[in-house]
């Protein structure tokens, strides 16, 4: 596998080694001790799969301490633009973010540690999204913000903003400003 850290501290993207022959392909998705010596220790606890269609949007989702949680993400099938900001308060980055594609073809993987809000937008007509996490989901501690935040500025590769799918939770999540936010860099 190949990590790559992104110019966001913290953040990584990871490429495996994909076999491929007339049967198909294998590949190893998460080696702990790879991983370990590459992006350090985090103990995985649960993994989570969804799938969705054309124009969903999900996120900017985040847990309050001390149930943040940092994530391991890749797509299964399809294709999404996956998306991590900086929520760690005196960080150089803060309120900087990330955009990665994720798809079922490039294999790609990107790992978000806590103190940063996460979304995806699905470009593909089908998109089966999977992802390791390192605490519960805590609905007490649960947080959004607004996908459309000027001061992010966020270009979610949206061709079509009257098709875009958002939750009730999404289209009312705060702008950075006015975030309940309590991490520190």
């Amino acid at each position: 596998m190949k990590y790559i850290q992104t110019e966001i501290a913290g953040l990584w993207i990871i490429e495996p080694k994909v076999l491929s022959d007339s049967r198909g392909y294998f590949m190893e998705s998460f080696k702990q001790e790879v991983f370990n010596q590459n992006v350090g220790m985090v103990d995985f606890i649960q993994e989570n799969e969804s799938g969705s269609s054309r124009g969903v949007l999900r996120g900017l989702h985040y847990q309050l301490a001390p149930y943040s949680q940092a994530k391991l993400v890749r797509v299964i099938e399809g294709t999404v633009l996956d998306v991590a900001v900086d929520l760690r308060k005196g960080s150089p980055t803060f309120g900087k973010y990330m955009a990665v594609e994720l798809s079922g073809q490039n294999k790609r993987q990107f790992y978000i540690p806590q103190g940063f809000a996460h979304g995806f937008h699905v470009l593909s007509e089908r998109a089966v999204f999977t992802y390791k996490v390192d605490n519960p989901y805590m609905p007490s501690h649960e947080r959004s913000l607004r996908f459309d935040d000027p001061q992010i500025g966020i270009d979610w590769q949206i061709t079509d903003p009257e098709n875009v799918i958002l939750s009730e939770k999404d289209k009312n999540a705060p702008l950075l400003a006015e975030a309940d936010i309590n991490y520190i860099y």
